[in-house]
């Protein structure tokens, strides 16, 4: 099935989710509340991975499935938009992102073994290693020249089995660069490096590029896991798949340990099949994506007066709210009918993060409320 690469597509058509079991709309259901907190998107998957999806349900057997074409189409997919040569074999699959953290938490790193991780980040981060548990240190993020990036020292300083990465960064937006990225791998030389590289095809600036560490060089592949999904990228996170890529065959067993004893299920035959399309067919659909992403985002950062490091990747925008004179920004927004993610939830209580991945009216109506609100904590 082939695919007009010059058809527009309509991220402003609205999409009524109510009813849908969404996580992000069932919260606030009945109230006067824009949600803009968990992150999935409100635009619809890309054509080519709906009709698939429909075309594996008019088929009617949703069997086990063994998806070799996949493997392929990933490899194909790493090496043509970023560079990025693996084999098939490396590949492990998963039903998502998050589970391969508490995997990589459990079966990389021993008890009483040490961990890094970053801080602010993605709460599924440091929930892997407490609930493993594991010991750990936070690793802070700094902004500079309006990037958040990474405090090096506490990392030559802290020596640890396993360093977790989140590149693009979730929730400061940054794109870690390949000279940034080589300070890292140097900093955390004797450690296995977990990084989950989720947003790497949703990088909105201009000049930035998404480089996967593991393709730095071959001893740094060789102690690397990177976990990846088109789920963020192409919208059907409902659906389920993901993958790392492992190139060392022994971290690679130590990592698959749990998805080949079945203690983790595999993905849904629905994600793979989704997955598959939108590797080979939606690109035309993300560049349009990305395009409006853009537009959204500097949208964000002209209408709030808040302190903003440039959202370099992701459709996350991490607000600083320490000047604002509440004691909980997120109530506070809350209270004017915005619903955004607690910076509590990353590390950082006096932050907010903002899912602009919506249609452009209702992002102008929720700055409009947030902008209200700003008011009135004078």
């Amino acid at each position: 099935m082939r695919y007009n690469r010059r058809v527009s597509f309509d991220f402003d058509q609205p999409v009524d989710r109510a009813g849908t079991w969404s996580t992000r709309w069932d919260r606030y259901a009945g109230e006067d509340v824009i949600p803009l907190w968990v992150a999935d998107t409100d635009f619809r998957a890309p054509q080519a991975v709906l009709d698939v999806l429909q075309e594996r349900v008019r088929h009617g057997v949703l069997g086990y499935t063994n998806p070799q074409a996949l493997r392929e189409a990933i490899v194909e997919y790493l090496r043509s938009r970023h560079g990025w040569r693996v084999e098939p074999s490396w590949l492990v699959f998963l039903p998502g992102v998050v589970p391969g953290l508490h995997i990589a938490a459990r079966r990389l790193a021993a008890a009483g073994e040490h961990v890094l991780l970053p801080k602010p980040v993605y709460q599924h981060f440091k929930r892997a290693v407490e609930l493993a548990p594991r010991p750990h240190t936070e690793v802070p993020l700094v902004l500079q020249d309006g990037r958040w990036v990474l405090e090096l020292d506490v990392v030559r300083r802290t020596p640890a089995r396993l360093a977790l990465l989140c590149n693009p960064q979730n929730p400061g937006g940054t794109v870690f660069t390949r000279q940034e990225l080589l300070q890292f791998a140097e900093a955390t030389r004797g450690a296995l490096i977990v990084s989950d590289e989720i947003h790497c095809d949703l990088v909105l600036e201009p000049g930035r590029r998404h480089v996967p560490i593991a393709s730095l060089s071959p001893e740094i592949s060789r102690r690397t896991v990177t976990l990846m999904s088109a789920n963020k990228t192409f919208n059907f996170p409902g659906a389920g798949c993901a993958w790392a890529v492992v190139e060392d065959g022994g971290l690679r067993e130590q990592f698959e340990f749990d998805v080949r004893a079945h203690v983790l299920p595999s993905p849904s035959v629905f994600g793979y099949d989704a997955t598959l399309a939108a590797l080979r067919h939606g690109g035309p659909w993300l560049e349009a994506q990305l395009e409006y992403l853009r537009a959204n985002r500097d949208a964000v950062a002209a209408r709030l007066p808040l302190p903003q490091a440039r959202i370099e990747a992701t459709y996350l925008a991490w607000l600083d709210c320490s000047g604002l004179r509440v004691a909980d920004p997120w109530q506070h927004f809350l209270r004017h009918g915005v619903a955004l993610s607690p910076g509590a939830q990353f590390g950082a209580p006096q932050f907010v993060r903002l899912n602009f991945g919506t249609q452009r009216a209702r992002l102008e109506a929720a700055l409009a409320r947030m902008s209200r609100a700003l008011a009135s904590a004078g």
